[in-house]
């Protein structure tokens, strides 16, 4: 899609501080961080919303979070902890309309739910 900021960013139209890349998922240090770790990791390929994806895309969902937990050690949370979110449509705060996973952590994350 070429006016989703994701896009340009996976294609380096965009710079990012890039934390893991494979064949299909890019993780990037968000640009925000509302944690002291704050990774955002998105499928190269454009999927607008977690639901747009099918029984034909489900494996992405497994290489989202292969890549989270290779994040996790990357950035060395794996063993202290962390939060991954994915939001939908925008009242589940879904702000760039590209399916992609937060990786939350490096100190120690309030319940957002009460």
């Amino acid at each position: 899609m070429s006016d989703c900021i994701f896009c340009k960013i996976v294609k380096g139209d965009i710079p990012c501080n890039k934390v893991y890349e494979d064949a299909d998922v890019l993780a990037f240090d968000d640009i925000h961080p509302m944690a002291p770790v704050h990774v955002v990791v998105v499928p190269k390929n454009h999927i607008s919303t977690l639901m747009e994806v099918d029984t034909e895309k489900t494996d992405i969902m497994n290489k989202l979070i292969a890549a989270a937990q290779k994040v996790a050690k990357i950035k060395k949370i794996d063993a202290s902890g962390f939060r991954t979110a994915i939001n939908c449509n925008a009242e589940g705060g879904q702000v760039v309309f590209h399916l992609h996973m937060h990786l939350l952590g490096g100190r120690k994350l309030q319940d957002p739910l009460g």
